[in-house]
């Protein structure tokens, strides 16, 4: 697994100079939400899809072969009451939304929440301009996902 290996190493150097950026100019340099994707696949053993798969990005086999889509979304996360995850579309062909809160100091996860997607488009079902245009929210995710991993719990 070179290949896994060479991904490690460029996250690796990624990371840092992502979050050096923010620190900078203020604004995310837009890695994030790859970062979370490679995180959550390598914690959970999730299968990635190609990229602009339309409304998820992994796939979580069980042992008895039934198939979860799993919807990936990363938020740098500074513990700001109004930070929102990006958009998440009704009607996709997904199951999950997995959440990685990473610290917006590192990029380093920092905790993992899971929401079933039905749910979270009920949420966004309940008004407000963010919510018709798809954003949650992170404390709004928080109270219908549960925490599948913390940076704590390894």
């Amino acid at each position: 697994m070179a290949e896994t290996a060479r991904v490690r190493e460029i996250l690796a150097a990624v990371k840092p100079l992502a979050a050096e950026f923010y620190r900078l100019t203020g604004k995310p340099l837009g890695v994030t939400g790859e970062i979370a994707e490679y995180v959550a696949a390598e914690l959970f053993g999730l299968e990635l899809t190609p990229a602009r798969q339309a409304g998820f990005d992994a796939i979580r086999r069980s042992d008895d072969g039934k198939e979860q889509r799993i919807q990936i979304k990363g938020r740098a996360f500074d513990s700001k009451k109004s930070q929102r995850i990006g958009t998440i579309k009704p009607g996709a062909e997904c199951d999950v939304v997995l959440l990685v809160l990473m610290s917006n100091k590192t990029l380093e996860p920092r905790e993992i929440l899971e929401a079933n997607y039905t749910e979270v488009c009920e949420l966004l079902k309940r008004g407000g301009k963010a919510r018709e245009r798809g954003s949650l929210g992170v404390g709004e995710f928080r109270r219908i996902a549960k925490a599948v991993w913390t940076a704590r719990s390894n």
